[in-house]
């Protein structure tokens, strides 16, 4: 009886019915501090524009290692998830502002991957003689454009370089072009 149903609609409208698309089987979104994530809704809809691009020149867009630094965590889309809900963790998209501004995770702050060890003291760390002390380090993760940015490699390695602990630190390795690519929420700079 459905299918009929379904069929019906089509003919009216020329248009399929889209099924639902959940996060997971059982959650549907989740609702994070300034926001909530869910995914796109429309069951036609495609990556597009530079999301789409899969053939970058190498050097400088060339694919990054699952793991950018030992003791690293490399997490999946639901981790992330997770992360953003866990008030003790801040994401930080490490991309430059121009790319913050057209569009990032909800939740994230922006801290471009040239600057992030001078913004460790946000995190728990505190200026001394050597440099920086880090045994109260607090839990970050990190994202830039996908599997082929290198901006938050970049930005582990230095942090860790410098006395972040390695087993502080998440990399999304996804970053928005997975993120996109799975149709999960973006924000914009306007909202």
């Amino acid at each position: 009886m459905r299918h009929v149903f379904i069929l019906a609609l089509i003919a009216l409208t020329g248009k399929a019915v889209a099924d639902p698309v959940g996060i997971t089987k059982e959650v549907a979104s989740v609702t994070i501090e300034g926001g909530e994530i869910a995914r796109i809704q429309d069951n036609d809809n495609e990556v597009s524009g530079e999301w789409a691009r899969t053939s970058r020149a190498c050097p400088p867009y060339c694919i990054q290692p699952m793991t950018p630094a030992d003791g690293v965590s490399t997490l999946g889309e639901l981790e992330l998830i997770d992360a953003l809900q866990d008030p003790g963790v801040t994401v930080i998209d490490s991309r430059t502002p121009d790319w913050f501004e057209g569009g990032s995770i909800p939740g994230a702050i922006n801290i471009p991957y040239t600057e992030m060890t001078d913004h460790l003291a946000e995190f728990g760390c505190e200026i001394d003689f050597d440099g920086w002390d880090c045994t109260a380090a607090e839990p970050v993760v990190l994202f830039c454009n996908g599997p082929w940015c290198g901006q938050s490699p970049s930005a582990i390695r230095r942090m860790i370089e410098v006395g972040f602990p390695a087993d502080k630190i998440g990399y999304y390795r996804g970053g928005m072009q997975g993120w996109r690519m799975l149709g999960l929420s973006v924000s914009t700079a306007g909202g």
